[in-house]
């Protein structure tokens, strides 16, 4: 018989006369690819899709514009006073409806922070005027005056009417982060002295306007959901007090009260607003339930949730009444129904490592380095198996091995996973231990339970040599066999104080107190975050004059926040040049620079293993080679290719 293991979480809740399936809801995401004048793409649409057919309750479609003159901040808004949209957004909810899902959309206005709007010659609005710089752009707003406001409340409930005729089941204002409404709430924002401003309920007189104008297009039985931050969360911001309030004077005016936090007015926010893999899970729950306990109006919660169990505690105990996940159904968009049927140990917990938002600013679009259909939706929805069933051979079973030889098995292949070592996992089994990366063990740990779970045979403790390729007798190999740490050339790097940065994570043990650490790259920096929450005294010595993201902008930016925090130290623009038993010499041009250290650990890098990769080329009619045994990259590119190159396995 089956029984719900969260009966809490996957109870129905019904809002404004809809009932939604269940407590999960698919917060808000946009810049997704579109067409001419922003108009939804069918990779756009299957981008939402997905994350229905996942079981999600309700779908939202982020940051769709009420003006698309005044209000543009980003690049690939939605434009709702654009009727030629209409077809495209009617595709897009049904696209959401016909799983069983509530089609969502978030209504957003940039007001003084809309610079593309500015960018295009536009004048932009805020509720003062003001001057600031963004991604560059050095732009100005002026304050917005009556008959703006009049024309900004009009925009928004034209927009909410347009979107509900387009089959949109609830609205979302976006009232936090630093938006237009959120920058009239906040007394930090909003310095009038007029009708508009200058005490908390002449502040909150247009974001209510709004909301009321809104209320009267779509009537009083159709839900509408309103995001604010219920803590600014930098100093000088408002606190959670002050967010009590917001939720208070929205009391029966909104369906769900969506609680996030932050404000993009301070950078260093991003990471909490969107939490980073250095925060604990479920970080700005605290901000949710302090407000419903104030409020009769359903409160939801948002950031850092992927367990279903911590999201059926917060549900019964109360926090809040729905949880929202934005980056959780990126990673795994069958969270809500893995959960449901009990299958917990197959969810794709996030690893939060920006992946996806540094791909969107970087890239243009969304990806994940553990879901290798983020990004691919459209491409991936009628995946098939192989039109022929091949023996395919796979060397190596670290993070691109075990994907391809699950994703070669769910094609219908027969596998063989070779891995030298005695358990797979590959090179990332030294972080097991590192607090901020649990996740990635989880998911790591995940994989090889799918695979001792598929009819894989596994083979550990076995290096694939041409002998064995040659019995084995293949229809394809896939090299994945990794790198090598690069061992720099520095005078003293064979001393009994170096180490290399796996033996470190390892063995944090044989690090000494004092620690100077060759490479600033990510996992030199990761590796000092490591050693500074452990205690140790860390400097960072690179060669280049700042630190390396990797392209990862954002992870790189909670990277610093956390250096900052730990107090670990950066010699930039300086070359190791010897090092000795009291520590390090480095070379800043002619200066010369002695840091006393116990330990000194070498980040320098990977080298690909491709020579011995290469041996086994002419084993086998296909062969293929991924992940860092081809070029040393990161996650999210060995998940990629390891999962299209078994999908191109017995294609024809």
């Amino acid at each position: 018989m089956y029984t719900c293991k969260y009966p809490e979480l996957f109870s129905p809740i019904e809002l404004a006369g809809t009932l939604f399936r269940n407590r999960i809801f698919a917060s808000p995401t946009g810049g997704q690819p579109t067409y001419y004048k922003n108009r939804p793409i069918p990779e756009y649409i299957a981008y939402y899709e997905r994350k229905a057919t996942g079981g999600a309750a309700s779908v939202c479609i982020g940051d769709a514009m009420p003006d698309s003159e005044h209000a543009l901040a980003n690049g690939s808004h939605i434009m709702l006073d654009d009727p030629g949209v209409k077809p495209q957004l009617n595709k897009l909810s049904e696209a959401i409806r016909r799983h069983g899902a509530v089609a969502a959309i978030e209504i957003s206005h940039g007001g003084s922070s809309a610079r593309i709007s500015y960018g295009e010659g536009h004048k932009i609005y805020g509720p003062v005027e003001c001057d600031s710089e963004s991604f560059g752009l050095r732009i100005h707003a002026e304050a917005m005056d009556e008959a703006m406001m009049k024309h900004t409340i009009e925009k928004f409930a034209a927009a909410a009417l347009f979107a509900k005729q387009c089959g949109f089941g609830m609205i979302t204002l976006h009232g936090g982060h630093g938006w237009l409404l959120h920058q009239f709430m906040s007394p930090t924002l909003n310095t009038r002295t007029d009708e508009w401003g200058g005490s908390f309920e002449k502040r909150m007189r247009f974001p209510l306007a709004v909301v009321d104008a809104v209320r009267r297009a779509v009537g009083p039985k159709f839900p509408l959901e309103i995001r604010i931050s219920g803590s600014e969360c930098y100093e000088g911001g408002y606190d959670v007090d002050y967010g009590i309030k917001i939720a208070k004077a929205l009391e029966g005016k909104v369906d769900l009260i969506h609680v996030s936090a932050g404000s993009h007015e301070d950078s260093r926010v991003f990471t909490l607003t969107h939490p980073s893999m250095f925060l604990e899970d479920g970080v700005n729950v605290k901000y949710a339930a302090e407000i419903k306990k104030h409020v009769n109006t359903p409160v939801a919660t948002v950031g850092a949730l992927s367990d279903p169990e911590q999201m059926e505690e917060i549900i019964r105990s109360g926090k809040a009444d729905v949880v929202e996940l934005a980056r959780g159904l990126i990673c795994d968009p069958d969270l809500p129904s893995k959960a449901r049927e009990g299958r917990d140990g197959e969810i794709v917990k996030c690893i939060r490592c920006f992946t996806c938002f540094s791909g969107l600013m970087s890239r243009g679009q969304f990806s994940c380095a553990l879901n290798p259909e983020m990004g691919s939706e459209a491409e991936t929805k009628y995946a098939r198996p192989a039109a022929r069933r091949e023996k395919v051979l796979i060397a190596g079973g670290g993070i691109a091995g075990m994907q391809a030889a699950l994703t070669a098995k769910e094609r219908g292949h027969e596998v063989i996973l070779c891995e030298s070592l005695p358990q797979l996992g590959g090179v990332l089994r030294c972080e097991k231990d590192v607090p901020f990366k649990k996740h990635l063990e989880e998911y790591i740990d995940r994989q090889v339970r799918m695979i001792n779970a598929a009819d894989i045979d596994v083979r550990l403790n076995t290096a694939v040599t041409p002998e064995l390729a040659r019995s084995i007798r293949p229809d394809a190999i896939i090299a994945a066999i990794g790198a090598e740490p690069v061992r720099p050339p520095v005078r003293g790097i064979d001393g009994g104080n170096v180490i290399g940065a796996l033996e470190a994570y390892n063995s944090p043990e044989k690090a000494g107190k004092r620690i100077v650490i060759l490479g600033g790259g990510l996992v030199g920096c990761e590796l000092a975050i490591y050693m500074a929450g452990l205690g140790r005294e860390v400097t960072i010595m690179e060669m280049a004059p700042a630190l390396n993201d990797g392209g990862n902008i954002l992870h790189g930016q909670a990277i610093g926040i956390e250096l900052e925090r730990l107090g670990v130290k950066r010699l930039l623009s300086t070359a190791a040049a010897e090092i000795s038993e009291s520590g390090l010499t480095g070379l800043r041009g002619e200066e010369k620079i002695v840091v006393p250290a116990d330990t000194v650990i070498y980040a320098a890098g990977l080298r690909p293993k491709r020579a011995e990769a290469l041996r086994l080329a002419l084993c086998a009619p296909e062969f293929y080679q991924i992940g860092d045994c081809n070029a040393a990259a990161n996650i999210h590119r060995a998940t990629n290719a390891a999962y299209f190159t078994a999908l191109d396995i017995g294609r024809l």
